[in-house]
């Protein structure tokens, strides 16, 4: 570990010095009155119902309210940001505005060419690598690391089940900040090994691998899966001890199915001793993440006419509850409230099929009752929320400012 003069990981004690920016930056009147009225907000003929849990979670509130920390803790200092602090894009732009250069990532890390030994690099909260933990370490420079607890939490499973001899099986999308980090776990072991699935689907060509029925066998495996996959990473050898975790934002069911379907098929393929001795599995789903997927749950037996859900198009934990709203009614994800064009009666948003945004003329009836259902991702201000809402109402052709 670093030593504590070019470390922080608990801020520097400047919170009550930034409270108020942080207030003016992201808090949002239309939010609060919706949480004054029992999340329900109704005006001419059109009702808003808000999710009981949305928006900012501690995680990403921690990483935000350090950065800003940060940037008055060390007015002069050259800070740069490892990648994207948070997934969302007007935070990013704002600690942009603030003089914070973004480093790019890059297959092999992020490039640290410019980073000097008097610089300052803050970690964001999906975690870096131990590579690029490593290589700052090394150039000597003042890490703020604001890695989210529940991401840690993860880490310590898979670095548990590589140190025991098992192979990580995680449920996410490999080429994400959090999944990148949390992989390069087992690297603090000889042989460690992993291998990322991104859905059931995917889960089950690794079921059928230790069955003894993927088609094509090893080679065609291989072929499919090395992307994500450790270097040198063997099916033959490395599914046979198997430990399962997950980047903490994906669909908390799916990644509990995929946990109990891998074990179930040891257990038919080699008997129940040989599961007890060779598989593990935990529920490592964030907190944030699982209450934001269950007050979904909940609001959606209402009866809706429409769902919006503002986050991040990159933000996965948006994603996923996107996806739960699309089971149950028409919904819509956007970014953010400028893909909602009042006077054209257009929004903008991504495609849950393709993930491309596209564009939706008539998205909601010119007329007669509607209920709408709202959420947001765990990286969505709630400014930007409030945002939404009064363009929902003003392609209704209501007036917000006749809501107080």
């Amino acid at each position: 570990m670093a030593s504590e003069s070019t470390y922080v990981r608990k801020g520097f004690g400047l919170k009550a010095e930034v409270q108020n920016t942080l207030t003016a930056d992201y808090d949002g009147k239309l939010v609060d009155l919706l949480l004054a009225r029992e999340y329900t907000l109704t005006a001419g003929d059109v009702t808003i119902r808000l999710a009981k849990e949305f928006g900012f979670c501690y995680g990403v509130e921690r990483a935000v309210e350090y950065a800003y920390q940060t940037r008055l803790k060390f007015p002069d200092k050259k800070i740069y940001l490892a990648g994207e602090i948070i997934h969302n894009p007007h935070v990013n732009a704002k600690l942009k505005e603030m003089g914070i250069v973004f480093l790019k990532p890059s297959d092999k890390g992020f490039d640290y060419t410019g980073v000097e030994p008097g610089d300052v690099v803050i970690l964001p909260a999906f975690g870096v690598t131990i590579h690029d933990f490593e290589t700052l370490r090394a150039i000597g420079c003042v890490m703020v690391d604001t890695t989210c607890g529940s991401v840690l939490n993860v880490w310590k499973r898979v670095d548990a089940y590589a140190k025991d001899g098992f192979t990580s099986l995680i449920h996410g999308k490999y080429y994400h900040e959090e999944t990148r980090a949390t992989a390069s776990q087992v690297e603090k072991y000889a042989g460690g090994t992993y291998i990322v699935v991104r859905n059931m689907a995917e889960a089950e060509d690794v079921m059928a691998y230790i069955a003894g029925t993927f088609p094509g066998g090893r080679e065609a495996f291989l072929a499919k899966y090395a992307h994500a996959a450790s270097p040198g990473f063997d099916p033959d050898v490395h599914l046979k001890r198997i430990g399962v975790a997950n980047q903490t934002t994906m669909l908390a069911r799916e990644s509990l199915a995929i946990g109990e379907a891998v074990g179930q098929t040891m257990e038919r393929v080699h008997g129940a001793e040989y599961r007890a001795q060779n598989f593990r599995t935990f529920d490592t789903i964030c907190s944030a993440t699982q209450d934001r997927q269950d007050a979904v749950n909940a609001l959606l037996t209402e009866p809706l006419d429409v769902m919006l859900v503002i986050g991040g198009y990159n933000s996965s934990n948006t994603i996923s509850l996107a996806a739960l709203c699309a089971e149950k009614v028409r919904t819509y994800h956007v970014e953010d409230a400028n893909c909602i064009d009042p006077e054209q009666g257009t929004i903008r948003h991504r495609d849950l099929a393709t993930g491309k945004e596209v564009s939706e003329s008539g998205w909601l009836p010119a007329s007669g009752p509607l209920r709408v259902g709202l959420t947001a991702g765990a990286s969505t201000p709630n400014n930007k929320i409030g945002e939404a809402v009064t363009r929902v109402l003003q392609t209704r052709g209501v007036d917000p400012a006749s809501v107080a």
